[in-house]
Order: structure tokens, then sequence, then C-alpha cells
């Protein structure tokens, strides 16, 4: 059975290659250039799994109505792989949730993955590693 879903918000992005290769979103709020597809591929991968992640973290705090005194940061590093002729991804998200119990950091952190779209999206699909720092 499906249930209907509600779009909260659509992300348009025009990408062009080559030496003058450039991307640029519809809203104007992203518009760099990319001479070369990798690192930028693996930079606005982190930089868009790390971005939703703040925000699933958010989610899981107020859930368990539990009040952040300073806003948490990650550090995410993904891996372009080769294996056998075959690229694969690996990504490690280092995350600081200041100001809580470690224990308590710990459990919002990971119910963040549960949440985050693209962890969920990637869940099972590449080797993640979570790190409280």
């Amino acid at each position: 059975m499906t249930t209907a879903s509600k779009v909260l918000f659509t992300g348009k992005a025009h990408v062009t290659s080559g030496r003058d290769g450039a991307a640029r979103s519809a809203d104007g709020r992203l518009d760099i250039k990319l001479p070369e597809p990798h690192p930028a591929a693996e930079n606005l991968f982190a930089a868009a799994w790390s971005a939703c992640y703040l925000g699933a973290i958010g989610l899981a705090a107020a859930q368990r109505k539990i009040k952040l005194p300073t806003e948490p940061s990650v550090d995410t590093a993904i891996d372009l792989n080769n294996a056998n002729g075959a690229f694969f991804l690996r990504a490690r998200l280092d995350v600081s949730v200041p100001g809580i119990d470690r224990a308590v950091a710990q459990e919002l952190i990971a119910a963040a993955h549960g949440i985050c779209p693209y962890s969920r999206a990637v869940h099972g699909n590449i080797e993640v590693t979570t790190t409280l720092v």
C-alpha cells in the first residue's frame, strides 16, 4: 500500500562538463566552477549530506525534547575508491554535539541516520563510519 507524499523541497541544478564546467542551482544559491568532475562530486555530496544530517540531528533532539545548547557540526569525508575496475564510495562523518552528555549525543547521531534521507539512501550501499568527536 502506497501512501501519498508531499514534496517539501526540490533542488534543481544545471551542470556542464569540461574545462569551463560549472554547476548552478535554479535558485542561484549554488554557483561553482567544476573544471574536473572529481573531487567536486565528492565535495558536493559531502556538503549536501552534512547539511541534511545536521537538520536530522536537530529533529532527533526536538523529538526527544532535548535542547541543544549550541549548534552541532559535522566534518564529512567522501572517498571515491576503485577496486578491480569498479568504483565505489566510503563515507566518514565526524560529528560534534557540544554541551550535552556524550551518551545522549551518541543517541542523537544514531537517530539522525534514521531520519536523514541521504543516510537512508546510502544505508547498505556504502561503508559509513560515524564518530562522535
